[in-house]
């Protein structure tokens, strides 16, 4: 068929995720038909439908969410954090582009302000047009964007956020950073007295 759009993870219908971060197993999803993909200033981006997940976003041939399942990480991620503080007021999100994360914090009414932060507008601009469950809540006016690096974002504010929570890819390529030791000083600098991180991990 001629148009139809491939990539080099999917083989006789099936997306295959095998990493050397994982090793001795691997991911495998049937594909009904890949929607999206493209190569962004920072990573591959590949968006497809699969037969029993939903659509699936994929970043450098790993799998960051399925609609089937997004909710269970999502979920977590969030509420643990926003349950734990006695009044989050002003909320950072690191990474967390498909909005999933984003989404749960606005639900928190005692939010004024929530921030999110991610390198790559083009996680951002995908999820909205193919992820819109998961992305709903770029539309909260409570919420504000910011595209860049978060490790830099971080080093402007001190003493600002009640709770930070960092929804990145995996410890290489664009978020290597975050995995690192500066990195969680400027997030201690940056909460307020009794504030709360969560990260993925």
């Amino acid at each position: 068929m001629s148009g139809e759009i491939t990539h080099e993870t999917i083989k006789d219908g099936w997306f295959r995720e095998i990493s050397d971060m994982w090793p001795g197993q691997a991911m495998t999803l049937k594909v009904e038909k890949v929607l999206h993909h493209e190569r962004s200033k920072y990573q591959d981006v590949l968006i497809f439908q699969s037969t029993d997940y939903g659509k699936v976003l994929v970043l450098d041939n790993v799998i960051q969410c399925t609609e089937r399942d997004e909710f269970s990480y999502q979920e977590m991620i969030t509420h643990l954090a926003m349950n734990s503080h006695p009044n989050p007021k002003k909320v950072l999100v690191i990474g967390g582009g498909d909005g999933g994360v984003l989404r749960e914090v606005v639900k928190h009414d005692c939010v004024e302000e929530a921030i999110l932060c991610d390198i790559d507008e083009a996680v951002i601009r995908l999820s909205k047009e193919y992820l819109p469950n998961m992305s709903a809540g770029f539309n909260h006016p409570k919420v504000k964007v910011h595209v860049g690096d978060g490790f830099k974002f971080l080093a402007d504010y001190q003493n600002t956020f009640d709770v930070i929570i960092t929804d990145s890819s995996d410890p290489e390529g664009p978020a290597e950073s975050l995995f690192q030791k500066p990195y969680f000083q400027l997030l201690f600098n940056a909460l307020t007295e009794g504030g709360v991180i969560t990260t993925q991990g």
